[in-house]
Formats: C-alpha cells, structure tokens, sequence
C-alpha cells in the first residue's frame, strides 16, 4: 500500500531538481510515490528527471501545457493513490525522515492533517519556523500557517469534498487551506525542522509586484466557498483577511519600487478590508488577543495606515 504520494511540480527548476529528488528518493518511509508534475518547462529538467525514474519506480513522470503551480499541483493530486499526500516544491528538498515521521503520527493520532516545523533557507543563512500548537477548531482557523509544503493531508478528504487550489493566481495555498479546513476533525504536530524551504531572487514567493493584488481574488474565491456551502465561520475569516491584508501582503505591497503603483495597491488593500469588513475593528480574536501585531491593528485608522507603509516601506525597499 502506497502510504503517501509525494507531489512535485517542476517549472525550469534545473540547478535545483536533483537535491530536491535524492532528498525523496531516499525518505526512509520506502512505501510512497512520487509524482512528478513538469508543468510545461523550457529548460532540461526533464532530462534530469528522465534519470531518476530510470532509476527509482515509485518515480511517476508526467508533462502538462504549462498553467502555473496550483494547476500542477491539482494534476498531481487526481494520479495520487496514497493514504496521503504531500507537496515538496522541486527548488526546495526536505530531511531524510520527514515522511515516515509524520505519516507514523498521522496514523497514532488518526491526522487529517499533521504539520511540521521548517527552515527559510536565504543565500546566507537559515531561519527556524515553528509551528503553532492548535487546542480546537478555532485555534485551527485563526492559527494555522496557510502553507501547504510542511504538512501532509488525508486523500480521502480533499477527494471527497473536491479540494484543489485556485488555477491562475498566487496564494493559492491560502485557498487550498481555508477551502479544506471546516472539514478537519484532528492536526498533529511534529516539533521538527524537515522542510527546507529555498529562498531565490527570482522565485514567485518573492516577486515583488502587482501580482499581489491575487490576494484579493483568493479571499473572494473563499468567502463564495463559504457561503455556497453554508459554513460559518465569518469570525476567523474576517481575521485572516485583517492578519494578512495588513500584515505580510502590506509588505509585499511596500516592496514594489513603482511609487504610483504602490500607493495605488496600498489603497486597494485598505479599502478592500473596510469594503468586505467594515467593522473589522471589532473582530472578537482582534480584541483579545495581546499579542503586539494584533495591539498595532487595533490602532490602525488610514492616516496611520499611510504612515506606517512611509515608515516601514523605507525598511523594506533599503
């Protein structure tokens, strides 16, 4: 039995697939597949790849016209036939141990979903993230980190409810998460570092344009999943939009060079939370919580809005 499908879509990924595919042809959890999703590239990663099915069975090749990494990823999911799945972009690689690992807690503690910690790997150094511990379902919502590389999911879930990202636009973890969680029972945790998550100049993750205007789309595209299936949670989804509309996509937006451009996005961002959240203020996770970033919100009026994206932008574009 095939205990996880492991889903890698390429696109010129060429100087990094090889680490990347030794670091799981040699998992210790032997029972996997892994497929491997060529999503239309230019460059000769499919030669590489071509060596290692060669070499490897469990190596399931397939090439598509290209359409972007939420499209490979959902071709990679309808040829899964594992107990789980799990994602790993073909420019990052992972610890030896980190399927067999987390599949063990998946089936001790019966997991939808288990999760660990990670490393963001930058051409000098490498920064720990750690996980959120989650007490209930709320913890879940407001808490959980949107993506998708650090954990692995139950098949039957995303299959019985349809779960695939969003084809076309970034965030699409964000997407994938939200659209996926109302229907999770139980998350696990493995307080360690398996992921390595590569951090490239050119890579989407740190493009620093208009793209990050996706945002808007993705929350869109979840708020409609709600609501055509009736689920309630209007709560947590407000404060998703609060934490990330003002906190990482706000920074994404300050990295854009083009001063017009950027004021114009700061004020699209702005105005989209107080269009869909007008009274956002008295989001109820908002008001308890302590911790400095959600004090900072609070503070927030679009005067001090303007002036923060002056403080910090000087920061982020030096």
């Amino acid at each position: 039995m095939i205990k996880v499908s492991i889903i890698v879509p390429v696109y010129n990924t060429k100087e990094y697939i090889n680490k990347c595919l030794d670091s799981l042809t040699k998992q210790t959890l032997k029972d996997i597949e892994i497929i491997i999703v060529n999503d239309g590239s230019t460059d000769d990663s499919q030669v590489i790849i071509d060596e290692y099915t060669k070499k490897d069975k469990r190596i399931k090749s397939f090439i598509k016209k290209n359409g972007g990494l939420g499209d490979a990823r959902n071709y990679g999911i309808k040829k899964a036939s594992g107990e789980y799945i799990g994602f790993v972009d073909s420019d990052d690689y992972v610890d030896l141990t980190m399927f067999e690992k987390l599949y063990n807690k998946a089936k001790k503690e019966d997991s939808d979903i288990v999760e660990c910690d990670l490393y963001w790997v930058y051409p000098n150094e490498s920064k720990l993230d750690i996980a959120n511990y989650y007490d209930n379902k709320k913890d879940i919502m407001y808490n959980i980190r949107v993506m998708v590389c650090n954990k692995i999911f139950k098949r039957d879930i995303l299959s019985k409810n349809d779960i695939l990202f969003p084809v076309g636009i970034r965030y699409e973890d964000i997407v994938f998460t939200y659209k996926l969680l109302p229907y999770i029972k139980n998350i696990s945790y493995v307080d360690e570092p398996f992921y390595y998550y590569i951090q490239r100049g050119s890579s989407l993750s740190n493009e620093q344009n208009a793209k990050v205007r996706d945002i808007f789309e993705g929350f869109d595209i979840i708020r409609k999943y709600y609501k055509d299936n009736k689920l309630k949670y209007n709560t947590e989804l407000e404060y998703l939009n609060i934490k990330l509309l003002l906190g990482s996509s706000f920074l994404r937006i300050l990295g854009i060079r083009d001063k017009e451009l950027r004021n114009k996005i700061l004020n699209e961002n702005w105005e989209y939370l107080n269009k869909h959240y007008p009274n956002w203020k008295n989001n109820s996770h908002l008001k308890s919580s302590k911790s400095p970033k959600n004090m900072y919100y609070r503070l927030l009026n679009k005067s001090i809005y303007k002036l923060s994206s002056i403080i910090f932008g000087i920061k982020e574009r030096h």
